[in-house]
């Protein structure tokens, strides 16, 4: 067939309100990409005939293949089938061998079977059903095989069920093999480089001339609660080929962003930390005030966290700065919970008391309310006290409180990766 343009369409009025996240979507664009499959568009569409068939129609007239999914059950409502049959101007049928996998599977189950359930044996006419091997309702694949506007083979049709164990398996199973075929062997293979330390227009100005330069591999900034991530993807004949092109362009990326690169694909910034710390010998305390124990629940959430994580405290009121991390009531009272001279002490007292390698002081305003002039909402004061000293940050941040509250614990993993890193194996226990 040659695909070379896809486009994924999601039927259900639910994905189209938000009330189910569409998790399908995400997983049929990286299991595409897989295959060597370029994905164009993905589109969602309510259960509504009409909208529905002018959904396919608008798809096929976009794309080579078609990737449906949901729509399939034997419902009324369930009108993927009608919508593909109306948009193809072809009648839809029982089809006798749709029809012996629906009796299999009531069979199989034990489960009454009844007229209605016979919905889910009606095929496009030119389709075939795919074997579902999670649930009731078939898949179809439909290949055009006749002369008209979509010009013979050079489209095709894929409807999958709505469910994700049952789409992903059926996909595995029927689809992923006839695509391989298909394809001639193309693969797509992407690498995400993950940055701190630094923001988007910064990133980008950095590497520009590499993304204007790359049409394979190509080079794209991504963002996401503050941590910019750079995609690399390459189209190969191979996995292999795929890789070394990729290869190629971090070794450029990396010649200018290296200090800031903490991790790659899946590798979550506490993890990186974890793993740095781990291997250089050095331990972590946390005091943490406006977080309120999200700060070392990132860290806790890494396996193996506990060979370097020695304890954490939840410092909210004034005494408890005090009874716990050291900071004297003096300092609270001349420059209040929220301010660098707290932070510091909350850092410097903390790791004291754990004779760790690095105290985190972290402490501000998250809000909704308690903001003045002088410090506003959003007010974060951070301190990262080691072997090399006590350094001190301040941001405000604007947005929710669950937004400052995660924004606050990303930037004390950033100081404590930089200072880390920095020190590489020398790191000595605090006093």
């Amino acid at each position: 067939m040659g695909v070379t343009r896809a486009e994924i369409l999601s039927v259900g009025t639910e994905l189209l309100l938000g009330q189910i996240v569409n998790s399908n979507a995400a997983y049929l664009a990286a299991r595409l990409a897989e295959v060597g499959v370029d994905l164009y568009r993905q589109t969602t569409v309510g259960d509504n005939l009409e909208r529905a068939t002018a959904a396919f129609r608008e798809a096929l007239e976009r794309a080579d293949l078609v990737i449906s999914t949901g729509g399939l059950g034997p419902t009324e409502d369930d009108l993927s089938r009608d919508a593909l049959a109306a948009a193809l101007g072809v009648p839809l049928l029982r089809h006798p061998d749709a029809e012996t996998l629906v009796r299999e599977v009531f069979r199989r189950r034990g489960l009454q079977l009844t007229e209605v359930q016979f919905r889910q044996a009606q095929v496009p006419e030119g389709g075939r059903p795919l074997r579902n091997a999670a649930g009731t309702a078939p898949g179809i694949l439909w290949e055009g095989r006749r002369e008209g506007r979509w010009d013979g083979a050079s489209k095709a049709v894929v409807l999958l069920p709505g469910p994700p164990t049952e789409m992903q398996l059926l996909f595995q199973n029927e689809v992923a093999p006839w695509l391989r075929e298909h394809m001639g062997g193309w693969v797509i293979r992407s690498r995400l480089l993950r940055i701190c330390g630094m923001g988007e227009p910064m990133v980008e100005a950095a590497v520009l001339d590499l993304i204007h330069e790359g049409k394979n591999p190509t080079i794209a900034p991504l963002i996401e609660d503050g941590e910019v991530r750079l995609r690399l993807t390459a189209k190969a004949d191979s996995a292999p080929a795929a890789e070394a092109m990729i290869d190629e362009v971090e070794a450029a990326v990396r010649a200018r962003l290296d200090d800031h690169i903490f991790g790659v694909d899946e590798v979550s910034l506490p993890a990186a930390v974890v793993r740095l710390l781990t291997e250089n010998g050095q331990t972590l305390a946390i005091a943490e005030s406006c977080t309120g124990g999200l700060l070392a629940s990132r860290v806790t959430d890494i396996p193996g966290a506990s060979a370097c994580f020695l304890w954490g405290a939840t410092v909210y009121s004034n005494e408890s700065k005090t009874v716990l991390a050291g900071v004297s009531p003096e300092t609270l009272a001349s420059h209040g919970a929220v301010s660098e001279e707290t932070a510091r002490e909350l850092a410097e007292g903390v790791r004291r008391r754990a004779g760790s390698t690095f105290g985190i002081g972290v402490t501000g305003i998250a809000g909704p309310s308690g903001g003045t002039a002088e410090k506003p909402v959003g007010l974060v004061h951070f301190a990262l006290a080691g072997p090399a000293g006590t350094r001190h940050e301040r941001f405000v941040y604007s947005g929710p409180r669950a937004f400052i509250r995660r924004r606050a614990a990303w930037q004390a993993l950033v100081m404590l990766w930089r200072e880390a890193k920095t020190m590489g194996t020398g790191g000595q226990a605090g006093a």
